[in-house]
């Protein structure tokens, strides 16, 4: 793909929308970094008034990290890769919405990310942050895996271990199941001492809630904790075969993204960690290029 049609003077924005926050980048028209903003989460499965509040609000931010302000959006060119519009009604839905931009352009977080992480060129990439989700493109065949949601997939995933942590130290205090250091880690996070404390936290909650509980996980594994070392086993053998399945496709380049793709790497398989390559740029970075190849397009038609 070649990305290098780009219009002097116009600025572009990209936005790259999860199930913990949204962050938004205002770019130049050479690509440069003009400004930056962050807010909650932005995945439509979870509701579209947020989404859409979350990608006003980081815009903002970004606008005025740049020196800007939330008027100057009709100005912008914006590309947005959002979790959930996999699903075409969602999709059908935020492309509806009445924008502020100069022109919009969404797809998946999964397509944006690897966009970024190869700038443009083919390879697959897996998203382990709150959710987990793959992607592989290599010239006209694609592949999604994953990226189902909380509670219905997900493994791997931030919000998956804080969840088995969860049941594991709840059956534990029932006495189904044998002890554990997540037992009292959970108790410290979460602020409480009983089994009805930790319900009281979580039932209901976001799969976000379930992700802030992933670091307990991580550290009890890392101590020697048999539970959380299974639960992370358990998790890293999924992304493994997640991966697997994703080269099958013969991408030339390789790439994880996300909170917990770095302390996920040493629990996958040798013959996984030994294709990872960084990634060349941000998710939000990938929006934008997705923006400018489809507004290139839409010119030129």
């Amino acid at each position: 793909m070649a990305f290098d049609q780009t219009l002097e003077g116009q600025l572009y924005l990209g936005v790259d929308g999860g199930g913990s926050k949204c962050r938004a980048t205002l770019y130049n028209h050479k690509l440069e970094v003009l400004g930056t903003g962050v807010a909650g989460r932005a995945n439509p499965l979870f509701g579209l008034e947020q989404t859409f509040e979350s990608i006003l609000a980081s815009t903002e931010l970004a606008l005025k990290d740049a020196g800007l302000s939330l008027s100057d959006a009709g100005s912008l060119v914006a590309g947005l890769g959002l979790a959930g519009v996999n699903v075409p009604r969602l999709l059908a839905d935020v492309q509806g919405w009445q924008h502020p931009f100069k022109a919009m352009y969404v797809t998946s977080d999964l397509h944006t990310a690897c966009i970024g992480a190869h700038q443009g060129a083919d390879g697959a990439v897996i998203i382990t942050g709150t959710g987990s989700c793959g992607y592989v493109h290599v010239g006209d065949d694609s592949l999604s895996l994953g990226g189902h949601g909380f509670a219905l997939g997900d493994k791997g995933s931030g919000a998956w271990m804080g969840l088995r942590a969860a049941e594991h130290v709840l059956l534990h205090l029932d006495g189904f199941a044998k002890p554990s250091a997540l037992t009292e880690r959970l108790f410290a996070n979460l602020g409480v001492n009983d089994a009805l404390g930790i319900v009281e936290n979580l039932a209901g909650r976001s799969s976000s809630c379930y992700a802030k509980l992933a670091r307990e996980v991580l550290s009890a594994a890392d101590e020697g904790d048999e539970v959380a070392k299974a639960i992370m086993q358990e998790g890293a053998a999924y992304i493994s075969e997640m991966a697997r399945k994703l080269f099958a496709l013969n991408p030339s380049r390789f790439s994880m993204i996300g909170g917990l793709a770095e302390p996920l790497a040493k629990w996958l398989d040798a013959d996984v960690t030994a294709r990872l390559e960084p990634t060349l740029a941000a998710p939000e970075m990938g929006a934008v290029l997705f923006a400018i190849q489809q507004h290139t397009k839409q010119s030129a038609a």
